[in-house]
C-alpha cells in the first residue's frame, strides 16, 4: 500500500521529468561542453605551435588548410584588386568592421584568396582604404580552411562593392570568376597590402571545462533530489501517505491550515505559552 504513490500521475509526470533533465545534462548537454572545450584545445595548440614555427613556402605546404590552420606561408606573386571583395558583419575590438578580401595570383599554382585586414565602419558603410599594391610582391600570411554556416554562399552588392557573410573562397571565386586555392590567407604585420591586422584568438582554455562539470552536477542532484523525495515518502507520514492525505482532509472540514500552521496561528501559541510560564 505504501508504494501505490509511485503510480499517481503527479508523481509518475515529476520522475519523468528528472529523468528527461538528468538525461539532457548528461548526454546532451555536459557533452556539449566537453566537446567545445576540445575544439578550444585543438585550436590553441595549433595556434602555439603556427607561432613556433617559422614560414615556409606555399609551395613546401602539404595538407589542406584545416590541418595547416594558422601557419604562416609566403608566396610572392601579384594581387587582383580588380576582384576585389568585402566581408562584412566584423568586429574588431567590439566595433563593427568589414574584411577586405584580394584575390591574389602567385607567381605558380592556383589563385588564392588573401584576407587584407580589417577596416572599421564610418557612418555605417566601408571607409575609404589604400588599394592593393601593384606588381610583383611577396608576402607572408597565415593560412585559414574557409568558413561555413547558413549565409556562407551568400553575396550582396552594397556601397559600390560586393560583400559576402564568410571568408570563403569558392564564394568569392563564384563571385568575381577565379577559380581559387580553397582556404584563405590572412596577412601578417608589415605586408605589402596589409590593413588594420586581425587579432589572433584569445589562447585560454575558456569555461566549457566548467560548464560540462556543472551540467553533470545537475544531473546528479536532480537523481539524488528524486531518490531522497522517494525515501522520505516510503517513511510513515509521508507527505502522499494515506496518513497524511487524511489528516489533511480532517483539517479542510475543521477548517485548520493545511500542513503547518499559519505564522498568527503560530504566533499566538507562543504568546500563550510565555503567559503560562510567567504565572
Amino acid at each position: 500500500m505504501r508504494l501505490r504513490f509511485l503510480l499517481r500521475p503527479g508523481w509518475l509526470a515529476t520522475v519523468l521529468g528528472v529523468l528527461v533533465f538528468a538525461g539532457a545534462c548528461f548526454w546532451i548537454l555536459s557533452p556539449w561542453q566537453f566537446g567545445r572545450n576540445s575544439e578550444r584545445e585543438q585550436q590553441n595548440a595549433a595556434i602555439t605551435r603556427a607561432l613556433d614555427s617559422d614560414p615556409v613556402a606555399l609551395s613546401s605546404l602539404h595538407g589542406d588548410p584545416q590541418s595547416n590552420a594558422w601557419r604562416a606561408v609566403t608566396v610572392r606573386g601579384h594581387y587582383l584588386p580588380g576582384e576585389e571583395v568585402l566581408a562584412r558583419l566584423r568586429s574588431v575590438d567590439g566595433d563593427p568592421a568589414y574584411e577586405v578580401l584580394t584575390p591574389f595570383r602567385p607567381d605558380g599554382g592556383a589563385p588564392l584568396l588573401i584576407n587584407r585586414g580589417y577596416v572599421k565602419q564610418e557612418n555605417g558603410k566601408p571607409p575609404a582604404y589604400p588599394a592593393a599594391p601593384g606588381g610583383a610582391v611577396t608576402v607572408t600570411a597565415r593560412v585559414h580552411p574557409d568558413e561555413t554556416g547558413e549565409r556562407s554562399g551568400q553575396t550582396m552588392r552594397a556601397d559600390g562593392r560586393t560583400q559576402v557573410y564568410a571568408v570563403n573562397s569558392g564564394t568569392v571565386g563564384k563571385t568575381t570568376g577565379v577559380a581559387l586555392r580553397s582556404g584563405s590567407y590572412t596577412l601578417t604585420e608589415d605586408q605589402p597590402g596589409v590593413l588594420g591586422v586581425i587579432p589572433l584568438p584569445q589562447r585560454d582554455s575558456g569555461p566549457f571545462l566548467s560548464y560540462a562539470l556543472q551540467w553533470i552536477a545537475f544531473g546528479a542532484m536532480a537523481l539524488c533530489g528524486l531518490g531522497y523525495f522517494t525515501w522520505r515518502e516510503l517513511k510513515p507520514g509521508g507527505a502522499l501517505s494515506p496518513e497524511r492525505r487524511a489528516q489533511r482532509a480532517q483539517d479542510g472540514q475543521r477548517g485548520r491550515p493545511h500542513g503547518r500552521k499559519a505564522v498568527a496561528a503560530a504566533i499566538a501559541e507562543e504568546e500563550r505559552a510565555e503567559e503560562l510560564s510567567s504565572r
